[in-house]
């Protein structure tokens, strides 16, 4: 690979990475707004569907998923050498645990809205993972994400002396972020279980859980093959490039 196609690949890497980050601290953010109520982070959600939802920043954002998702199966399917250091085991595997939550989240709400009509709020998803008892995977699920998008930016970024400088703050930042989300979150269930059970589900609304559960399965089976067909591609690759050089 020549080096302007390295550079590029980092300069399309970073810069989507970058939008996916403002998604997912946004996410959190928004989370976080339920520690004061839940009326006020609905009223977050609206404003966050308002942004996101825009045709421009819709395409931007689908767009920079595209990109990082296929860097990253190039990545996956190129490198030759697997010996890394932790803190980058730890980025790419928390980099590919992100897009079940973002695959279940688009299911849930874009597809939802745009397929049923049904409206997303925290009150109704809130309702439904207590009922499935899932919150705990919810939560669990929003961390890879964050911590990939840290993890990335330090690795960027860790050159700087002023990173270096900041770096107790930022640390501490990583941390209390999320934790303020899941404070958030847990707060909007209690409000949530105090308001009673939701009303039986009309026979519509059954029929369109399952279409987007369907949805959501198939679309997360692609996601997984397409990880491992990379990953298997690329050893297979590497094992050919070997043997061809070890013959006279």
């Amino acid at each position: 690979m020549s080096l302007q196609a390295s550079f590029t690949q980092r300069r399309l890497r970073l810069l989507s990475g970058l939008v996916l980050f403002a998604y997912i601290t946004i996410h959190l953010f928004n989370h976080a707004l339920g520690v004061v109520s839940l009326a006020l982070a609905e009223r977050g959600l609206r404003v966050e569907m308002l942004l996101w939802r825009s045709p421009p920043i819709t395409l931007l954002l689908y767009g920079a998923a595209a990109i990082h998702f296929s860097l990253a199966l190039w990545t996956l399917y190129s490198r030759r050498e697997w010996r890394l250091p932790w803190i980058e085991i730890l980025r790419l595997v928390s980099g590919f645990s992100f897009p079940l939550l973002l695959i279940g989240h688009a299911v849930t709400t874009r597809l939802g809205d745009t397929l049923f009509a049904i409206k997303p709020s925290y009150a109704t998803v809130i309702a439904n993972l207590l009922m499935a008892g899932t919150q705990g995977m919810q939560l669990a699920l929003l961390a890879p994400g964050w911590l990939h998008g840290c993890l990335g930016l330090w690795i960027t970024l860790r050159q700087f002396h002023v990173m270096q400088v900041a770096k107790p703050l930022l640390v501490a930042l990583v941390a209390l972020i999320p934790l303020l989300a899941a404070a958030g979150f847990l707060r909007m269930a209690a409000e949530v279980s105090a308001m009673g059970p939701l009303p039986p589900a009309s026979h519509e609304a059954v029929i369109a859980a399952g279409t987007l559960t369907a949805w959501k399965h198939d679309l997360m089976m692609i996601y997984l093959g397409a990880v491992l067909t990379a990953f298997l591609t690329g050893r297979l690759h590497a094992l050919v490039q070997r043997r061809s050089a070890q013959l006279p």
